[in-house]
């Protein structure tokens, strides 16, 4: 998979998380690991950061369940529009966490 391949594919797996969910870049990452040959949460949460601006990008966390640095504020509005569980300053990834396989 080239750089710009395992971009889009990281694009459109946050677009399939659903509503109310998230996945941590790590989880991202891992998702991806067996087709891409990457597991990397930094390049994820770079890509992010560069590209995600047209997908859900709330949605993508810390494995602690912290929300987008630099966007916390809009990440958490966004969450707690779609239903979200909150917990302190992020989100309960252990109740929002979201896997590919439960999509199919």
């Amino acid at each position: 998979m080239t750089p710009d391949e395992y971009v889009e594919a990281v694009l459109d797996l946050v677009e399939r998380i659903p509503e109310g969910r998230v996945m941590s870049y790590g989880a991202v990452a891992d998702a991806l690991a067996e087709r891409s040959g990457r597991s990397s949460a930094r390049l994820v949460g770079n890509i992010m950061a560069r590209h995600g601006g047209s997908v859900p990008w709330h949605r993508v966390v810390t494995a602690a369940g912290r929300l987008p640095p630099g966007h916390e504020r809009e990440a958490r509005a966004r969450l707690r529009a779609e239903g979200a569980p909150l917990r302190g300053e992020g989100v309960d990834i252990a109740r929002a966490g979201w896997s590919p396989e439960e999509g199919m």
